[in-house]
């Protein structure tokens, strides 16, 4: 999946103004919660709190283009929780057989999603994929620890990156 162009929101704003005022909004009414107090005092602390928190937070989490598809974010729920159970089942099959042939060792698996919060998102739910572990992320490429390298891990997670790229459209970094 290629990064897509810097795009502006339907609305005409520019996306990390879309970015600030949403955070804002959704922090403030996340104050207004937890304090239920209209006292001008509260609200000036509240102001305050916000602000920083906003700027916090487009500080860790950068505003980005792209967008996530929800419905598409719905249906990988079976799927990643089929995923989970049939990660516990490989790993106590082969914690509990005596003589399992296992072959470990390491994969290295190219990615489409540039570096971030998709390619994030990815390595922790592979992480839940049986019998491989995110370990180390290089150059466009992220590092898997297997108990047998013998199966087609690279595959499988190529199979898991086009259906998480369905729910999400990454996009470039701004600033």
């Amino acid at each position: 999946m290629k990064a897509t162009p810097d795009a502006t929101p339907a609305s005409g704003l520019d996306a990390p103004l879309v970015a600030v005022l949403s955070r804002g909004v959704a922090l403030a009414g996340l104050w207004m919660v937890l304090m239920q107090s209209t006292k001008p005092g509260d609200l000036a602390i509240g102001a305050i709190a916000t602000i920083g928190a906003t700027w916090v937070s487009l500080r860790l989490l950068p505003p980005m283009t792209g967008s996530l598809r929800f419905g598409s974010l719905l249906l990988l729920v079976p799927h990643f929780l089929w995923e989970s159970v049939a990660a516990g089942i490989d790993v106590a099959r082969r914690a509990m057989a005596p003589r399992v042939a296992l072959h470990p060792g390491f994969v290295t698996c190219p990615l489409a999603f540039p570096p971030g919060l998709a390619r994030n998102t990815f390595a922790t739910i592979t992480s839940l994929m049986p019998g491989t572990v995110p370990s180390d992320e290089a150059e466009g490429v992220l590092v898997y620890h297997c108990l047998d390298t013998n199966q087609p891990v690279v595959e499988a997670l190529w199979k898991e990156e086009r259906l998480l790229a369905r729910a999400l459209v990454a996009g470039r970094r701004h600033g």
